[in-house]
């Protein structure tokens, strides 16, 4: 099978699990698809869990049985053509500020072909989806940029990147809510936190959600760590 073509298929995962792939590489389409099935597929079991290429349904044993669940999904999957799809309209649109500082914005830049400024330009234009969260506690990964960013990974981690780090990689943008470790190349900086722990709701974004990033200086975002959501902006969507 190539690894970017759609093509569906449904998997065990553990005693309360079933997977959906959709596809075995990361791709626009991939996710698209992704967010189309995940959107549809509310109510279908307890939890519906995007992926980058998959869905995570997560069911209840003593309440349904795998099989039942599987025959749903798979009505549902013959429901429509996976491939070419466009995602579905955002829930929410996000303003996320950001300074884009990082100590790899030029290193990251040049291999996107790009200045440093033609790349900041990029990142603040692009209207990104929340397509993933995970790694860390609500970390999300946000794509796509245009093709240019299919950079890759770092060979070698860099150790330590702070709280509020923005790092890019395969055409996708991640705002680490922790400290951490990471093979990403860190271009920016928010104030903003995708973890918030103690909080009423400590996940703020969610998948479907969109984001655009707007550009502030460092002294600026040193004011902004004192508010709640660090300067983000919310827009519920009718």
């Amino acid at each position: 099978m190539d690894a970017s073509e759609i093509t569906p298929e449904i998997l065990p995962l553990g005693q309360d699990g079933v997977l959906v792939r959709f596809a075995r590489a990361v791709s626009p389409e991939a996710s698209a698809a992704v967010a189309r099935f995940a959107a549809e597929a509310e109510g279908l079991a307890d939890e519906v869990a995007p992926a980058l290429a998959s869905v995570l349904l997560r069911f209840d044993p003593a309440k349904v049985a795998r099989e039942e669940l599987i025959a749903r999904v798979e009505d549902l999957l013959d429901e429509r053509e996976w491939r070419g799809l466009k995602d579905p309209a955002p829930a929410r649109r996000w303003r996320v500020p950001a300074a884009l500082d990082g100590p790899q914005l030029a290193e990251a830049a040049e291999m996107a072909g790009l200045s440093e400024a033609e790349a900041c330009e990029e990142f603040l234009a692009t209207e990104l989806r929340v397509r993933a969260i995970g790694f860390a506690p609500g970390m999300p990964y946000l794509g796509f940029l245009p093709e240019h960013w299919n950079i890759p990974r770092q060979t070698d981690l860099t150790p330590k990147v702070p709280a509020g780090a923005l790092v890019v990689a395969v055409r996708q943008l991640v705002l680490f809510p922790t400290e951490s470790v990471t093979g990403w190349r860190m271009v920016g900086r928010c104030a903003f936190r995708p973890f918030r722990r103690g909080a009423k709701e400590p996940f703020p974004l969610a998948p479907r959600d969109a984001l655009r990033f707007e550009r502030v200086e460092a002294a600026e975002l040193e004011r902004l760590e004192t508010e709640p959501l660090g300067g983000a902006v919310c827009e519920e969507i009718a």
